[in-house]
């Protein structure tokens, strides 16, 4: 069953990895994956010897194990599900103009830092994949030349990357820590903001060197920001300003929230989810027959946007892992690396490493079921090094390649960057970048926090 179990997990994973190339959406595949692991758990899990001698009856399996698999993905699920709507609705009511608008620089060392600036921000309250298309909606205004576009792109992936690996809120991997309760926003973000400024200025100013001078406009660059400019039109700067800050305030009030009540951060989201969409009821209701019903951006409407297919994928994955966690394989890699790497730091670099190759969701819930927390340990307990730790490389390791984060697919996507010139253009800066955080991090957590404690 474990070989059976393992081999499964390996083809799917190189499915994945390979979409583009097999044209199969990864969703599909983790969600075909993540039933059949299942399947094959349920036949054999009564032969399992457990260390706790529970006896693993089909009943077990599926009113024990599979609800609480359920339970724990399901609190990500609805976190993100709620985040993704609240964002979704700042951006069809043009909300993010408020912050684009005022990029006004010609000069393009100054446009860089500037850009990685509002990125490494923006992507710390949101998620770094709708930071990086609303900047590179704003690139394609101000940057002309295409391949000269490449490079504040480029940038624009390692802010969003290193900004999100810092905040409970920023990238999925860091939330599923932080929902899970490997790690708390008083250490989370104390802790990694140096070593992510580190992965995100360094490579920076290496870009920085390559371009020179100023930018040119062209009159025919003016569209408007918004993915929806009829919703963002109708409605006034007063309102647009209401709606961007109370979704940004929803946003960052979830970890007050949790740290307040101790209630799961999906139940702050949505109390700020529900507060914005009473308030654009009413904001259209007021306004009446002044805008057409189909005009309207309500919530059902907004909520149509929402990628679904990501939420379907993150549901088969973790699910899978799940799998793999319960019939007690991903403890005994944990025991392998133990043996065989050791050094907590180094098992993480590793890990960051290999999410530029392959997906980092599927590594972080793998890590977290292979270890787990261990109040006797230090490193293993509640914002331990190795949680911390993990929450960086898998954040930030993912930059090394194109492919390896939400935010580079998608500036492949839109700009048509290729595999061939990032790799050659900056997956070494990247590098460089990810390994001088990683230092930061080591050195900030061998000689400087002891001091602290």
């Amino acid at each position: 069953m474990v070989l059976l179990m393992i081999c499964l997990f390996v083809l799917g994973y190189v499915a994945i990895a390979t979409e583009h190339q097999i044209h199969v959406n990864k969703a599909a595949t983790a969600l075909i994956l993540c039933s059949l692991l299942w399947t094959i758990y349920i036949f054999y899990a009564p032969a399992l010897n457990t260390p706790v001698g529970v006896q693993k009856t089909t009943e077990y399996v599926t009113k024990v194990e599979l609800i609480e698999g359920v339970g724990e993905v399901a609190e990500i699920l609805f976190f993100l599900m709620g985040a993704m709507t609240i964002v979704e609705l700042i951006d069809v009511h043009g909300g993010f103009n408020i912050i684009t608008r005022r990029i006004t620089t010609k000069n393009k060392k100054t446009l860089l830092c500037i850009l990685t600036g509002i990125t490494f921000i923006m992507s710390a309250v949101l998620d770094n994949l709708t930071t990086t298309i609303v900047i590179v909606m704003l690139l394609r205004k101000l940057v002309q030349d295409q391949k000269e576009r490449w490079y504040f792109a480029a940038v624009v992936i390692l802010a969003a990357n290193a900004g999100g690996a810092f905040s409970p809120i920023g990238d999925v991997t860091t939330i599923m820590l932080w929902v899970k309760g490997n790690v708390t926003t008083q250490h989370l973000i104390p802790e990694l903001i140096l070593p992510s400024i580190v992965a995100a200025v360094l490579p920076m100013l290496i870009m920085s060197r390559k371009l020179k001078g100023d930018l040119e406009y062209s009159s025919e660059v003016v569209e408007s920001e918004s993915h929806e400019p009829t919703a963002a039109e109708m409605v006034t700067n007063k309102e647009r300003n209401i709606i961007f800050y109370l979704g940004i305030g929803a946003l960052v009030f979830v970890p007050i929230f949790k740290a307040i009540t101790h209630l799961p951060p999906y139940l702050g989201v949505a109390l700020g989810l529900g507060v914005l969409w009473v308030y654009t009821e009413l904001m259209y209701h007021e306004k009446g027959d002044s805008i057409k019903e189909e005009k309207k951006a309500r919530i059902q409407k907004v909520v149509k946007r929402i990628d679904m297919t990501t939420i379907l994928f993150f549901l088969g994955i973790l699910m899978a892992v799940n799998a793999l966690s319960f019939a007690g394989i991903l403890r005994e890699l944990s025991e392998w690396l133990d043996q065989s790497v050791g050094n907590i730091y180094a098992i993480n670099i590793i890990i960051g490493i290999l999410s530029s190759i392959v997906d980092n969701v599927p590594l972080v819930a793998g890590a977290m079921k292979m270890y787990e927390i261990d109040p006797t340990t230090a490193y293993f307990t509640v914002d331990g090094a190795f949680w911390l730790f993990l929450a960086y490389c898998a954040g930030v390791g993912g930059s090394i390649l194109i492919v390896g984060s939400a935010a580079g697919v998608v500036v492949m996507g839109l700009e048509k960057v290729s595999f061939g010139w990032y790799l050659k253009e900056v997956s070494l800066i990247a590098l460089l970048g990810y390994l001088a955080g990683a230092l930061m991090f080591i050195i900030q957590d061998t000689y400087i926090m002891p001091l602290f404690n």
